[in-house]
């Protein structure tokens, strides 16, 4: 498919020619969805830095020469990616450390960085010519399938947890979606979309399986470089809960290593909530992965048997990089410190990447002189039931100026 030169196994090396409904190792077994690597020599005579200073295309699909679809007929009418990228000033200097960055995914289409994801699904499931699509996911990602769905006329049929937040699922319904409120876990769903995928062939837009939706994950690191003209922080911290996000950060610095765009990739964190951690476990422990039961607010990551596993451990380690946990108590600190420095409104599992770096800060994990890149995964509007936890007073005052001046100086202004 256009410039992709084959499918290999993370663990093996087998390579594999592309073909439909491939997504894992035919040797390894089904637990392990395969890199999609491009003909990197053959795109650098066209792919350059000034090839992209000229293209005003200013989504995702910008960087279409590596990605995995036929052509750009196919792709969403909604402006995916392209998201703003702060120089966190204020917060930085609220921390005491010398550079953070922050990468507002939260301003996508459906409010997600799931919306990276899913248009590659759309799209490589209208060029397969597959009509219905589907996938299970805590949250976020079925939102986003059903809102990138709706934009092409494909019928998706989302499996979530019935514990899903009532804004995630309304944006179901309002996408027109297919919605089964499981009762119970993530697992659960997942199992009963991979089952109509058998059963009925419909597209499978589950990310831990199908090694494309990584692709669209990846343009977020892509981006980055991009915005920060190729400069790129000492370190990046990314939100986990499958894996495949993290996976995706990688994947892109990696693509943009071997064009020659970047010298290196940072260092890059991954964070999972403490009551959500089995690839912390994993990777801390040195040992194969032991599902938990997820308990965390941060519904976005609440994974307890993440697919994606093995890529999140190897986009920490060959980067240098560590994992790290966070409680539900630190995440909605780093809500709250996020909006009232920056003005930016994450949901939980949006803002737990800023939780992890607040803890590696003040546990001496990293210098305070280096620079961090945070990237807010999802939209504080997602899930309002979190954030007034922590959003503070409201203070309720009579028609009467006097009242006022009364409460104002309470507040010491």
């Amino acid at each position: 498919m256009g410039n992709i030169d084959k499918l290999q196994c993370m663990e093996c090396f087998r390579p594999f020619s592309e073909k439909r409904e491939l997504y894992t190792c035919q040797f390894c077994g089904s637990n392990i969805s395969l890199d999609v690597w491009y003909n990197y020599q053959e795109l650098k005579k066209t792919f350059t830095r000034e090839w992209l200073s000229k293209n005003n295309n200013f989504t995702h699909w910008r960087y279409f020469p590596i990605l995995p679809i036929k052509s750009l007929k196919s792709v969403s009418m909604l402006s995916v990616g392209w998201t703003p990228l702060y120089d966190a000033g204020s917060l930085a200097k609220k921390m005491g450390i010398r550079k953070i960055f922050i990468k507002d995914d939260g301003l996508n289409p459906t409010g997600s960085l799931k919306d990276r994801a899913s248009s590659i699904a759309v799209a490589r499931a209208l060029e397969d010519g597959v009509k219905k699509i589907t996938c299970a996911s805590t949250g976020n990602a079925a939102s986003s399938l059903a809102g990138l769905s709706a934009s092409v006329g494909l019928e998706a049929f989302i499996f979530v947890p019935e514990s899903a937040p009532a804004a995630k699922v309304t944006q179901l319904k309002i996408f027109g979606a297919n919605v089964f409120l499981v009762k119970g876990s993530y697992e659960d769903a997942f199992n009963l979309s991979m089952m109509c995928v058998d059963e009925f062939k419909w597209y499978n837009r589950n990310s831990g399986i199908n090694p494309y939706l990584i692709e669209g994950k990846k343009t977020v690191a892509l981006e980055i470089a991009e915005q920060m003209n190729f400069k790129l922080p000492d370190w990046v911290f990314v939100a986990v809960g499958d894996g495949c996000t993290i996976a995706g950060v990688w994947k892109g610095f990696v693509d943009f290593l071997k064009l020659g765009f970047i010298k290196k990739i940072p260092k890059i964190v991954g964070v999972q909530a403490k009551g959500a951690s089995p690839i912390y476990q994993a990777w801390h422990k040195k040992r194969q992965l032991t599902p938990m039961k997820p308990e965390t607010m941060a519904d976005s990551i609440a994974v307890g048997t993440p697919r994606s596993w093995k890529k999140a451990i190897r986009a920490v380690d060959e980067t240098n990089g560590f994992f790290i946990t966070v409680t539900d108590k630190e995440i909605l600190g780093a809500m709250k410190l996020l909006g009232s420095t920056c003005g930016i409104f994450g949901e939980p599992a949006g803002v737990t990447g800023l939780a992890g770096l607040i803890k590696a800060v003040k546990n001496r994990m990293i210098p305070r002189s280096s620079s961090s890149l945070i990237i807010v995964t999802g939209n504080g509007l997602k899930d309002i039931s979190s954030a007034q936890k922590v959003s503070g007073n409201i203070f309720k005052i009579p028609v009467d100026f006097s009242a006022l001046k009364k409460e104002i100086k309470h507040l010491n202004i």
